[in-house]
């Protein structure tokens, strides 16, 4: 199925895709009584958290981000990507770092588990991260910009 204008687009793949990020969500809010909140994890599995889910089980679950896109990757028999620079990766990991730090948290924590619990800290932070990603968007696109080869 695709969208019309959108030939790229895979609808049924991103409801699939957003059906089991909500499942595992609800998995460890339900069975560890733990926010899928990746920054807050992998703060944890840096030692730099205090609270929730244990170091070992911190480092499980960013281990199984990767190893998941790897087995669904294979099933389809591979996937074409293309990256960024690398100085462009990195700048871009530390003001997303410095971003989860001032918003107390990331776009799983706060957009997929806050929003589902309606908590209004959460609604605010994910209405700031779609407005600055749909900001730097325009700008880029205005300036003629392309971050991917």
């Amino acid at each position: 199925m695709t969208l019309p204008g959108y030939p790229e687009a895979a609808p049924l793949a991103g409801l699939a895709g957003g059906v089991l990020i909500g499942l595992a969500a609800a998995v460890m809010l339900l069975g560890l009584g733990r926010i899928a909140g990746v920054s807050g994890i992998a703060a944890k599995a840096a030692g730099l958290g205090g609270s929730g889910i244990a170091r070992g089980g911190a480092w499980m679950f960013l281990i199984g981000l990767p190893l998941g896109a790897l087995v669904v990757s294979l099933a389809q028999g591979g996937i074409a990507a293309s990256f960024a620079s690398a100085p462009v990766l990195v700048i871009a990991g530390l003001l997303v770092g410095i971003g989860t730090r001032l918003g107390s948290g990331c776009t799983s924590g706060h957009g997929v588990c806050g929003v589902s619990r309606f908590s209004a800290r959460s609604i605010v932070a994910t209405l700031t991260f779609m407005a600055a990603g749909i900001a730097t968007v325009a700008a880029m696109n205005a300036l003629g910009l392309e971050v991917l080869p």
